[in-house]
């Protein structure tokens, strides 16, 4: 049958799936009805009672079949995804590529026309058997690179149209375009990799929670009120006049609910949204696992998540160590000036107060004589030699415009001079000391840094993670890809002064969280001096997870929210209410799973280990979201849109 001839029969029975049947004797085109069949036409060859290809219409997956599979007849269902000289196909699905024989018979044969006008991306099932490849024709690239399938018949399903783009990881594609087509792009073996990882560690997750510490999976509203601080929510209509639901943030009320209702030990795997701009370890709809056990303290937490992740651990990226090291709120903005250390690499900050004592020089002398003052730096290995000028300014431009603070650089010469605007007011004893205390070797950079802690040590923070950034652009090794340094940071501060209020304070992390006994009596004298009960979970640098002890007393919870952060108590009276109904002590901690799988598979964002992400500034490029509503569908929520206007004028924008 010619080729139009087909094309004129498919498209005169349509609704009809076709295929080319090959026996012995002729090849046939075999049309029948779309429609569900309990006839036994799709019976495997060989059924799988579970696994991949269980109550399937295939007998293995594309990169399932090996060696040993030889002289077995298989059906293979997958996308094309190429042709090669019209004489192989090869067929992808999730697990991998098999190549399938084209067959190479003089007489005209629709089987080898069919295959051979296959466009890239189309979906098909091919029937064959396994055969070896000639010697000398092996892929050891592949998997399946011993063998091949000899095509016997094959089922064309979907003929693909032309795409955007090609389905290949080598392939560079802008983030525009694979949000837009984000369909697409998920067929690629990266994505299909990290999804995948993820849905694995989160069943070993449920297993070890579940079946081996007896917490309940429980499910809470979406739906809910606004909390007071923290980050922005997004708010949903009512039909009530002027009345709004909260998207929540966490899942925190309830879970304390939960405590208080004697579940005991919960967990859920929640969604939870922020109105925030996205970046690159953000969205503003992220999944974390979250986590609550009564009758519990912080080292029963750290205990519980360490285990928690060593059970859920990809097996390829080696076994952890538990426990993980951990150092105090204090201890990190000290050394690392953040409170998310990265402990890959050294660099940490050094206190020169000592060297400076007795100077002459304005800047520093300025800064001694404050209470508090402190004088800091930082010694980049080989930054004096790799680093050009233009790379300073850019970190005094830095400093200057996002810290508001001066920053000097010293560059340490071959010949153990200084190269410093500071060189000629600085003695040699203060020379010496200073390449003595931050053990600079020559062609090592020190960066600077004078005013008060609180704004040196986040400064010298974010140049030392810039710096390990410009080393490793030239070449210098830093921060190993595959090592994952794990570490608690404790004894967060409970308070913190507001920015645009420095006179008001606001919960470091939220309103519940616990004080840290002993310093429980400052809760009314002194309640900026107060640590929280507070732990956070770094992992290379980045904030993981985070978890407190929980107020389980509602006079504390109500002094904290009246006299301490000036909020309206009435706002959490269902909350606070509970805790006066016979409340367990409790606490427990949300793991980021979305920023956790992404260190682990190290993408450079978590929307690589999201199926449907937003894109930077929160939008949906493929479905167009979020869109416009007709006034009309406004009018039940009693809301209306006012539209802003141009600059300098009084007419309405368009959008």
């Amino acid at each position: 049958m010619s080729a139009k001839l087909r094309f004129i029969v498919r498209r005169a029975l349509g609704g009809f799936s076709c295929r080319v049947l090959n026996s012995r004797q002729r090849h046939v085109l075999v049309c029948r009805p779309q429609l569900r069949s309990l006839s036994c036409s799709y019976k495997l060859e060989r059924p799988h009672n579970s696994g991949p290809s269980s109550l399937s219409i295939r007998s293995h997956t594309c990169g399932e079949l090996r060696s040993e599979h030889v002289g077995e007849k298989v059906s293979l269902c997958g996308w094309v995804q190429y042709l090669r000289q019209d004489l192989f196909v090869i067929l992808r699905d999730f697990s991998g590529l098999t190549q399938v024989l084209i067959p190479q018979d003089e007489a005209p044969n629709p089987l080898r026309e069919t295959l051979s006008k296959l466009t890239v991306e189309s979906v098909v099932k091919v029937t064959g058997t396994v055969a070896q490849r000639p010697a000398g024709q092996e892929n050891k690239t592949m998997p399946t690179g011993e063998i091949e399938v000899v095509a016997e018949s094959v089922e064309v399903f979907n003929l693909c149209r032309k795409l955007p783009f090609e389905i290949k990881d080598v392939v560079k594609k802008s983030e525009s375009l694979r949000m837009q087509f984000r369909y697409l792009d998920l067929r690629s073996s990266w994505l299909q990799n990290n999804l995948r990882l993820r849905s694995e560690m989160v069943m070993k997750m449920r297993d070890y929670l579940c079946n081996q510490h007896g917490f309940v999976d429980v499910e809470t509203p979406t739906l809910f009120k606004r909390t007071p601080g923290g980050a922005k929510e997004f708010l949903v209509p009512s039909r009530e006049p002027g009345l709004f639901y909260s998207l929540p943030q966490s899942p925190q009320q309830f879970k304390q609910l939960l405590m208080v209702a004697g579940i005991d030990r919960y967990f859920q795997i929640a969604r939870c949204y922020r109105d925030e701009g996205s970046k690159p370890d953000r969205q503003p709809e992220f999944t974390q696992v979250d986590l609550e056990m009564s009758f519990v303290e912080q080292a029963g937490i750290m205990a519980l998540v360490e285990g928690l992740l060593k059970h859920s651990w990809p097996a390829e990226k080696g076994a952890l160590t538990a426990p993980f090291p951990n150092m105090t709120y204090e201890e990190a903005m000290r050394d690392y000036g953040v409170d998310k250390p990265d402990t890959r690499f050294n660099m940490k900050l050094v206190d020169l107060r000592e060297v400076f004592l007795n100077t002459n020089m304005d800047i520093f002398k300025s800064t001694i004589s404050r209470q508090g003052g402190s004088i800091l730096a930082i010694c980049v290995p080989d930054g004096g030699k790799l680093f050009s000028g233009k790379h300073l300014e850019e970190m005094k431009n830095t400093a200057k415009n996002q810290f508001k603070q001066e920053l000097s650089t010293v560059v340490l010469k071959a010949d153990g001079t200084l190269k410093s605007a500071l060189k000629n007011r600085m003695s040699e004893s203060e020379i010496e000391s200073l390449v003595q205390t931050t053990g600079a070797k020559p062609g090592d950079l020190l960066l600077l840094a004078a005013g008060l802690p609180q704004t040196v040590r986040p400064l010298l923070g974010h140049l030392r993670l810039q710096c390990a950034a410009l080393l490793e652009s030239h070449g210098v090794s830093l921060r190993d890809p595959t090592a994952f340094h794990f570490l608690w940071v404790v004894d967060f501060p409970l308070f913190l002064p507001k920015e645009d209020e420095p006179e008001q304070l606001e919960a470091a992390h939220h309103p519940f969280t616990a004080p840290v006994p002993e310093d429980r009596h400052l809760l009314y004298t002194d309640p900026q001096k107060v640590r929280g009960q507070h732990y956070d979970l770094v992992l290379n640098g980045c904030e993981i997870g985070g978890g407190s002890i929980r107020i389980h007393k509602s006079s504390e919870q109500l002094h904290i929210l009246k006299n301490v952060l000036k909020e309206d108590a009435s706002i959490l009276s269902h909350l606070v209410e509970a805790l006066d109904s016979g409340a367990p002590p409790h606490g427990g901690i949300a793991l980021g799973l979305d920023r956790l799988v992404s260190i682990i598979v190290n993408a450079p964002t978590i929307r690589d280990v999201i199926a449907f992400p937003k894109s930077f500034r929160g939008f949906d490029l493929m479905s167009k979201a979020p869109s416009n509503v007709s006034a009309e569908e406004l009018k039940p929520y009693h809301i209306s849109v006012k539209w802003p206007s141009d600059e300098g004028g009084g007419s309405e924008a368009q959008e």
